[in-house]
């Protein structure tokens, strides 16, 4: 699609079998769609442009066809009216072209930053999807959120119910990996260590590099920042969400991560003798519960030993 036909669109001046291919063009792919928009932006811009502007209109005409030409090679040249209407309006708009572009490249794309600090937090972002935010995290959303859907998670653990738009895909960056989402929910876990995203509902990419997986309902991918590979496997329990259904539900989970989520849950230090590492824990307990509480629970079986402020756990066998 040329430059030429969406401006003489956009001035209403183009004929039915015009407006005809443009309407395909548009319908053909969401990224024309898309292409469209940040065209009729820069327009918009233009037209402000227009009633101080002084500049030779067949020249700069001559000059912004000059341009097209070398970036498409096969573009098509039309007829213009003889009153020069539309030619006017679009040699100020190569103007805006340069202005706008410009404007791109020196202004940095603006975000506005949230912080899970101590409890957990629900956010609705101005598209309308849900993030139900764990604590100890921070990320970042695009400020221009209704043309940018993207989002940045620097630290913690994040469950996305994402608005379905199929035109603005919603993406997350997590460092080196991004997840590409068009209407679904899932939770992406981001530390120093690794990076974990686990599907609910609908259809996620994940992209490390120029490598790329695709995961359905009940999926998940785990990317360790030492083998930066994506390693796809079953989500076989629903740990993960304990921060939004205020549940621990252990279904043969080995000790080791049952001390990791509730260090997590309660900020404190629980380790694991080595001997200990054996056992597996099936049972459901409560968030609400006190840490004391819960591990009297756990600990039927085993040995608890506290050290300095208390907060040091250690679980091992019973002697």
């Amino acid at each position: 699609m040329t430059d030429e036909l969406l401006i003489k669109f956009l001035l209403k001046e183009t004929s039915e079998e015009e407006n005809t291919a443009i309407q395909e063009w548009l319908a053909a792919d969401p990224a024309n769609i898309s292409s469209f928009i940040q065209f009729e932006k820069i327009w918009e811009a233009g037209k402000t442009l227009a009633p101080q502007s002084k500049v030779d209109e067949e020249q700069a005409w001559n000059k912004f066809r000059e341009k097209t030409s070398q970036l498409k090679k096969e573009a098509v040249v039309l007829p213009l009216k003889k009153n020069y209407t539309w030619l006017k309006v679009a040699a100020v708009f190569v103007l805006a072209i340069g202005a706008w572009t410009l404007y791109q490249l020196m202004t940095p794309v603006a975000y506005t930053n949230l912080t899970a600090s101590n409890e957990v937090l629900i956010k609705t972002l101005p598209d309308g999807s849900e993030l139900t935010i764990n604590k100890n995290s921070q990320l970042s959303y695009a400020s221009d959120f209704k043309n940018d859907r993207s989002v940045r998670l620097d630290s913690g653990e994040v469950f996305f119910n994402v608005a379905h738009d199929k035109t603005r895909p919603f993406v997350i960056e997590a460092d080196q990996v991004s997840v590409e989402v068009v209407g679904t929910s899932f939770n992406v876990k981001h530390s120093m260590k690794k990076t974990e995203v686990i599907v609910e509902t609908g259809i996620v990419k994940v992209r490390l590099g120029n490598e790329e997986i695709r995961l359905i309902k009940g999926e998940r991918v785990s990317i360790s920042n030492n083998s930066k590979k994506l390693v796809k496997a079953q989500s076989e329990d629903q740990l993960y969400n304990y921060y939004r259904s205020k549940l621990f539900i252990f279904k043969g989970t080995p000790l080791s991560e049952v001390a990791e989520v509730l260090n997590e849950a309660y900020g404190v230090h629980i380790s694991v003798d080595p001997a200990a590492e054996k056992h597996t824990l099936f049972t459901t307990l409560k968030l609400t519960s006190t840490l004391d509480y819960n591990l009297d629970l756990i600990c039927d079986a085993l040995q608890l030993t506290r050290s300095g402020n208390q907060q040091d756990i250690l679980l091992s066998n019973k002697k």
